[in-house]
């Protein structure tokens, strides 16, 4: 399965592309203006640093750095984004499996890659969009009333894996690549969410946890579960 995977390598996600050059050509053109068209250069001396500030904030937030898992994919589950475990419990899930699953939840903070991957290989089963609320997405209960996208992935050994990726009290977009049908593979992005939010893993019951509460994970390569 590895030698089939189709690799992204980007350094900053296209996803910024037009937020980065639009922001660069407003804040460009409003510090020529305080420096052509106002006598006073002091508020172009305060302003300048700030708008550098924050486009390069804007960077941080949209890069995208080349990750490739290395080891044995089989059965094992990875973060599917950088930020910090908030939730390990179990749950009732009743959107799509009806009953108990585990839950592993990561929230992200607006300093965070933003990237989303894939947490196992196997076949995307199902994809879905749910609009809701834009509550702070670390509160237990954005993950059935705020916006979200979830995608549900069968593992070559049957086991069933949900991804729902929560838009939060800053997040506005959630982007999901995923399209049912097709196969996908840890390395592989599964979506974007724009400026702080969190994703949900629901795994089947007796999984084996190997993270914990607060714990730091990197998208792709923290290793947050392993399937029986």
């Amino acid at each position: 399965m590895k030698q089939l995977k189709k690799l992204k390598r980007i350094r900053i996600h296209h996803e910024g592309t037009d937020t980065l050059i639009i922001s660069a050509i407003l804040l460009l053109a409003l510090n020529s203006a305080l420096y052509y068209y106002i006598e006073s250069k002091w508020p172009f001396y305060i302003v300048a640093p700030a708008s550098l500030v924050v486009w390069l904030l804007l960077l941080n937030f949209f890069r995208c750095p080349i990750r490739l898992f290395k080891g044995e994919t089989k059965q094992i589950v990875v973060a599917p984004a950088d930020g910090k475990v908030v939730c390990i419990e179990e749950v009732d899930e009743h959107e799509y499996f009806h009953d108990r699953r585990l839950l592993v939840s990561i929230f992200m903070s607006p300093l965070n890659v933003h990237a989303n991957w894939y947490p196992v290989d196997g076949l995307v089963k199902k994809v879905a969009h749910q609009k809701g609320r834009f509550q702070a997405a670390y509160l237990p209960k954005s993950s059935t009333e705020n916006e979200r996208s979830m995608v549900v992935i069968e593992t070559p050994e049957g086991a069933e894996v949900m991804a729902r990726q929560i838009a939060g009290a800053m997040a506005r977009r959630i982007v999901t690549y995923a399209e049912a049908g097709e196969d996908c593979y840890i390395d592989e992005h599964m979506g974007f969410i724009k400026f702080g939010s969190r994703v949900d893993v629901y795994l089947p019951l007796g999984t084996e946890v190997l993270v914990s509460m607060d714990e730091r994970t990197v998208g792709n390569q923290t290793i947050i579960a392993k399937l029986k």
